[in-house]
């Protein structure tokens, strides 16, 4: 896989190249700032080398980052709300319990190394702004995503 750009920036992948219409409209919408002045700050890339790029590809990607990643995917471009894949890996400490060389709970069960939710394009800032300063948990938009899509508070 091509190295990835060296930003601060969030970065939003492209992973569909099929309708560029499509593309376009998922940009205008995720680089419009809100009714408040919002705006995810991202680092859009554009490059065919990120077709098809998986889901586990993705969170490889994320993991290595160490931080949150967007995904524009076939799903994103072709749902009427463009819901984008946020991908964001967890660190080793979050659970006090969990031991890094085990991969399952207290309670057995397989513990889930990275956090995975739809986010519509127009609620999109909320997510990045609010997980790149820390200002707010993953769990906060995980219990409020509708059906595993987070539409805003």
């Amino acid at each position: 896989m091509k190295n990835l750009p060296d930003t601060d920036e969030t970065l939003l992948i492209r992973t569909d190249h099929s309708d560029q219409a499509a593309w376009q409209a998922l940009l205008t919408a995720v680089t419009t700032p809100n009714k408040n002045g919002f705006l995810a700050n991202v680092h859009v890339v554009d490059d065919v080398a990120y077709s098809d790029l998986t889901t586990e590809q993705a969170v490889s990607v994320a993991r290595a980052r160490g931080d949150l990643l967007i995904v524009a995917d076939t799903t994103a471009l072709t749902g009427p709300e463009m819901p984008l894949l946020a991908v964001l890996p967890f660190d080793g400490d979050e659970d006090d319990d969990y031991d890094e060389d085990e991969d399952e709970d207290e309670d057995g069960e397989t513990k889930q190394e990275h956090g995975e939710l739809r986010v519509i394009a127009a609620e999109l800032w909320s997510i990045e702004n609010n997980i790149s300063l820390a200002n707010m948990d993953w769990e906060d938009f995980v219990n409020a995503a509708d059906e595993g899509v987070f539409r805003g508070f």
